[in-house]
């Protein structure tokens, strides 16, 4: 049976958090008065990945859908990662093949597939309406847990491309390759600790020896090329009083489960 939780008023559009069995409402997203009413928004706590059965619906049901030009919706992951790269478009067209089961019963539904190599975790959908003057608003927010049925396996990390030897002050690039059997979305991050000639380690701020690599697309900060393509970057130089000598880099990815990788070594020697 499908459950919808009702708002408080159809003129408030609400953020709906749901855990366990109590349904409350949490922050409102617009208080403006427009043509069209929210109802409802179809809610579920959890979704398990199963083969065969990985979509989720989503649906909203209006009082007065008037002046509405579309409904749509975007969904997130747990990393804050949006995964569908167009606006999923919820349609009171009828097709039970996105979810909807009648026409012109103010209910908008559609379907969106999630993979078993999505992360576990906390995910949330957020509703839109465009109106007839193509304004776009927020009507609500869903949570649930996604869990994605796997067994963990730990992430790798390989082809290091790095310099042997560098001069002092100035400055290069170097990434490594990141990948995870249970998805690139499980990598959590990747990183390098840097060890002086002398032994010591290079501390970023205070007992923090941990360097995060970047695969953002920051090409000038990072030396990243490209987002979410699991090379991951970075931009170093060495100032002009370092210690000059060998260098030792170690690398290292770490997942959403807390497994590490095998770690990598490279020497580096600083002229």
């Amino acid at each position: 049976m499908k459950k919808f939780v009702s708002f408080f008023s159809a003129a408030l559009f609400s953020l709906a958090g749901f855990w366990g069995c109590e349904k409350d409402f949490n922050n409102v997203v617009d208080f403006e008065k427009t043509l069209y009413q929210v109802d409802s928004v179809y809610s579920f706590d959890s979704k398990k990945y199963i083969l065969g059965d990985s979509t989720i619906t989503l649906q909203v049901k209006f009082i007065s859908d008037e002046g509405i030009k579309s409904v749509f919706a975007d969904i997130y992951s747990s990393a804050d990662i949006k995964l569908n790269s167009n606006s999923v478009v919820l349609l009171d067209n009828g097709d039970i093949s996105n979810g909807d089961v009648m026409q012109g019963d103010k209910i908008y539904s559609s379907r969106f597939p999630l993979s078993k190599y999505y992360p576990n975790g906390n995910y949330r959908v957020e509703y839109f309406v465009l109106d007839k003057d193509d304004i776009i608003k927020k009507i609500s927010i869903h949570y649930f847990e996604y869990y994605n049925n796997q067994i963990n396996i730990p992430p790798a990390i390989s082809n290091l491309i790095i310099p042997n030897s560098i001069a002092r002050a100035d400055t290069f690039i170097f990434n490594i390759t990141a990948s995870d059997p249970n998805g690139l979305m499980d990598v959590l991050f990747v990183y390098f600790q840097l060890y002086r000639p002398d032994g010591t380690v290079v501390e970023e701020n205070p007992g923090d020896t941990i360097f995060s690599m970047h695969d953002d697309g920051n090409s000038e900060m990072f030396g990243d090329e490209k987002a979410g393509d699991g090379i991951y970057s970075f931009k170093n130089s060495f100032s002009s009083t370092a210690q000059t000598g060998t260098w030792r880099f170690g690398f290292q990815a770490i997942d959403r489960q807390g497994d590490t990788s095998s770690t990598i070594t490279h020497n580096i020697i600083v002229e």
